[in-house]
């Protein structure tokens, strides 16, 4: 496994706390298309198949940290 790229952390890191390929697209300045294609190819060098898989294995290979995964207070208070 290759380490990701430093855009394609960022952007995975921002969709593992919950934002969509549009809200991505939005601040980093690019479409949608192209958020999609940096994932894309995230999960190829992660060897995963979808956005749940990737970034259960960034997790666990040390390329994002758990620290990093922010839970909304709503979800908190409703898993208590």
């Amino acid at each position: 496994m290759r380490p990701l790229t430093r855009r394609q952390r960022e952007v995975l890191l921002l969709a593992a706390n919950g934002n969509t390929n549009q809200a991505i697209a939005e601040w980093r300045g690019v479409t949608p298309h192209s958020v999609a294609e940096i994932l894309t190819a995230a999960y190829r060098r992660l060897g995963a198949t979808d956005r749940a898989q990737a970034v259960a294995i960034a997790l666990a290979v040390g390329e994002l940290g758990v620290h990093e995964i922010h839970i909304p207070d709503q979800q908190r208070e409703a898993a208590a």
